[in-house]
């Protein structure tokens, strides 16, 4: 009887327990329904109910059972504790694709991130080719051809190298033709607001030592440029010095006396407004050959449309007159002033052209002549890329001493620019 009542507590506390532990199994079987095998299942649970929860089985196999069931949950919580079980993923209940699996959606497919590959920019490129072209003759016997081509690359920083090369002539009565080969390497960059251009290189000739040639410039804004919406400059200050130094090609004598000279000097350019502006420069040089000299030369210039008025001044002075021995033109006192009106505009559409005239005053040691000239040059597009320049000068303004008789220059000029 003893018996009986000991068990029948016992046996209402399993089967309270039992109910615990059913339920908790079930629990985990919606927790992750997608484990096909759980560690503990419900048909497990209710075969241990059926053989080992009944009336017939002692007290201490019940314990027994307890105890071990005990282990396996406490061996399942360490798995979990130590990520030996991967925690079960969140389940929205009320979610369609809890009721239908054919609602679940595959997790996106991750595009792989684009790759731009930047085409490598060239050391440099090719921007231009410029050839120029002049023929000077007087009346005199006097003839200067200049033929130089110069190619322009733009590096990768954006300055500029130009390589410059050229076939000259020089002709004189008396004087045996004296050709020129030059070549010369240039820079050209900016930093900041401040333009830097050198160049450097030699003179070859035909029958005279190789020499040697060199120019700098460095020029920058006083005041800011001021550009109107149609893209005329309105404003700017701006000064330059310069220097260069090389044979002095004036003539087949002057080289063949193998003359050379320093030059150095400042540059002035103001744009007083859209229409007007002046220019202004000085030099200072000293020959080889023991002489000096100084140059000025100033204009103003005014637009009126299509047409233009000048005004300019030029003086050189040299401190030994050395024509005939250097054969150079050396005054020590010329002066030349003039007014010009010009004009110029499309002839066609693929033709430009300006004409003008200038009248003035010469005086040359002390006494005054006419200084009058006449130019005309045009610009024709050849096409897209290629331009080209012809013009035509006739003055009487001197550039030798010839006493009483007249003088006068005829100057042909050209250039033919291709742009890459």
């Amino acid at each position: 009887m003893l018996y009986k009542l000991s068990v029948q507590p016992s046996y209402k506390c399993l089967e309270i327990l039992w109910r615990i532990i059913y339920s908790f199994g079930l629990g985990i079987l919606l927790v992750n329904p997608a484990k096909a095998e759980p560690i503990i299942s419900v048909i497990s649970l209710e075969k241990s109910h059926q053989n080992k929860f009944h009336l017939d089985d002692s007290i201490a196999d019940v314990q027994d059972k307890i105890t071990e069931f005990s282990e396996q949950i406490t061996l399942v919580t360490d798995l979990e504790k130590y990520h030996l079980i991967p925690p079960p993923l969140p389940l929205l209940l009320a979610a369609p694709e809890n009721f239908n699996p054919g609602l679940k959606l595959p997790p996106p497919k991750v595009k792989p991130t684009p790759t731009f590959t930047e085409p490598v920019k060239p050391f440099t490129v090719l921007e231009n080719i410029q050839i120029d072209f002049r023929h000077d003759s007087d009346n005199f016997g006097q003839t200067n051809q200049i033929i130089e081509p110069t190619a322009q690359f733009k590096l990768q920083n954006g300055n500029i190298i130009r390589l410059k090369t050229g076939f000259n002539t020089f002709r004189q009565s008396g004087i045996d033709t004296i050709t020129n080969i030059p070549l010369q390497v240039g820079w050209a960059g900016k930093i900041g607001d401040v333009t830097l251009q050198t160049a450097t290189g030699i003179e070859t000739f035909n029958r005279l030592p190789t020499a040697i040639n060199f120019n700098a410039k460095i020029e920058a804004p006083i005041s800011p440029a001021k550009v109107a919406p149609d893209g005329k400059l309105t404003s700017l200050v701006a000064i330059s010095g310069n220097i260069e130094q090389g044979p002095y090609k004036f003539n087949a004598q002057t080289l063949d006396n193998q003359i050379t000279a320093w030059r150095f000097g400042p540059n002035l350019f103001w744009q007083i407004d859209r229409d007007t502006n002046f220019f202004a420069l000085y030099r200072w040089g000293s020959y080889n050959d023991g002489n000096s000299e100084q140059q000025s030369f100033s204009r103003l210039e005014r637009k009126l449309g299509q047409f233009s008025v000048a005004a300019n001044l030029f003086t050189w002075n040299y401190t030994r007159e050395v024509e005939r021995q250097s054969g150079y033109f050396s005054p020590p006192d010329f002066l030349v002033y003039n007014a010009e009106l010009g004009w110029e505009g499309d002839l066609f559409d693929a033709l430009r052209c300006r004409f003008a005239i200038t009248l003035g005053q010469q005086r040359l040691n002390g006494k005054f002549d006419n200084a009058n000239s006449y130019q005309t040059r045009c610009t024709a597009k050849l096409a897209p890329n290629i331009e080209a320049d012809l013009g035509y000068t006739f003055s009487n303004v001197r550039n030798r001493d010839t006493s009483e008789s007249t003088y006068n220059n005829n100057n042909l000029t050209g250039q033919l620019r291709l742009n890459f």
